[in-house]
């Protein structure tokens, strides 16, 4: 694509003519659906180019430095930073510029859809423009290990930790409280966790200690899902099919009612979506094939399934993301992933 060549010019030092911009104008005029999530226009579009070119300077070499080590290509990395990354990270900040508090901005996405790796970009570029980023997933705010033994004491069905029910809610929503509130100056406890102790069933670690931050990035795989009419269950997908499992559902479906005043802390939404929600067990069995070649323990493939299985049976993709991705009231992005986990689609909500 001309835009590439024109971005590989800028990398070698030259400056763009007037025209070359224009042409950089003209290929992001004629995607009506990108100029609308990132309010482009004909009129403010030459200046929106410039300012995106100047971060481009400022933030290529470190987002190429990191997206090297997990396996990226030099084109791929030049495309997702110029369409995605650095309009996504700019929109950030012109959200947080309109608010006196911290912004907000939850990912949510499952396994491999790359809710660490654009974490952690945002978290480079937005440097770049002068803001204190903070990343928290909803995985720090598990319950701690004892209190999970507890748990599945109670109900055996928590046989991992995950679904809604084992995470410690009221925390996350005191944590938040306190990034939010300009008179409290104590340094915060961030909690951390630590999913390789006690034989991969994790815990509380030593929490990061910080005291204020502009924009935090909260992640997590069911963050914003809103609980479900439970008739919706009656005739649920697989491999919800006994009824041990609607039951399950529903009563996990119930769990999720005490996560809503979590999610109202939430100032945007951005849904990673799995442009077919069973890549997640393909990914999944990648990831452990993975650790088994570094010489780590990893799941077989009959355990993978049961694993994945287990957590379709609590929140179904089917009945529960993909409804989530198609409100426009309550998401802000819908980024469609593809088999390779690479972002592909944009758009403000998924179309039914």
């Amino acid at each position: 694509m001309e835009s590439i060549k024109l971005l590989e010019k800028i990398n070698q030092k030259c400056f763009l003519s007037s025209s070359e911009i224009d042409i950089l104008l003209q290929e992001e005029l004629n995607n009506k659906s990108f100029c609308n999530l990132f309010n482009i226009t004909a009129e403010n579009g030459r200046k929106k180019i410039k300012n995106r070119l100047a971060l481009w300077k400022k933030s290529y070499c470190l987002v190429h430095e990191y997206c090297q080590k997990l396996g990226f290509n030099s084109l791929d990395i030049m495309s997702l930073l110029w369409k995605l990354w650095l309009p996504l990270a700019i929109q950030l900040s012109q959200e947080k510029r309109k608010k006196n508090t911290p912004l907000i901005q939850g990912i949510l996405g499952g396994q491999g859809t790359g809710k660490t790796t654009l974490s952690h970009i945002l978290c480079i570029i937005l440097k770049q423009l002068g803001y204190t980023t903070l990343t928290i997933s909803i995985d720090d705010f598990y319950k701690t290990y004892n209190e999970r033994q507890k748990l599945k004491e109670i109900d055996p069905r928590f046989i991992w930790r995950g679904p809604p029910g084992t995470h410690d809610v009221e925390l996350a929503i005191n944590i938040l409280n306190q990034l939010k509130d300009p008179n409290y100056l104590q340094p915060i406890s961030i909690p951390r966790f630590d999913k390789s102790l006690w034989n991969g069933q994790g815990d509380r670690i030593k929490p990061d200690m910080i005291n204020k931050a502009d924009i935090i990035l909260f992640e997590g795989w069911f963050l914003g899902v809103q609980p479900i009419n439970t008739t919706q269950l009656n005739d649920a997908p697989l491999p919800i099919k006994t009824k041990e499992d609607k039951q399950f559902a529903k009563d996990i479906n119930e769990n999720l009612k005490a996560y809503l005043p979590l999610w109202k802390q939430l100032d945007r939404l951005i849904i990673l979506y799995p442009k077919d929600y069973t890549l997640s067990k393909k990914w999944r069995k990648e990831a452990e094939q993975k650790m088994k070649l570094s010489g780590k323990t990893g799941m077989n493939n009959e355990e993978i399934e049961a694993f994945v299985n287990y957590f379709w049976k609590a929140l179904h993709p089917q009945l529960f993301i993909t409804p989530l991705a198609q409100n426009p009231n309550l998401v802000d992005l819908v980024i469609t992933i593809d088999a390779n986990h690479s972002p592909q689609q944009i758009q403000s909500h998924l179309q039914q």
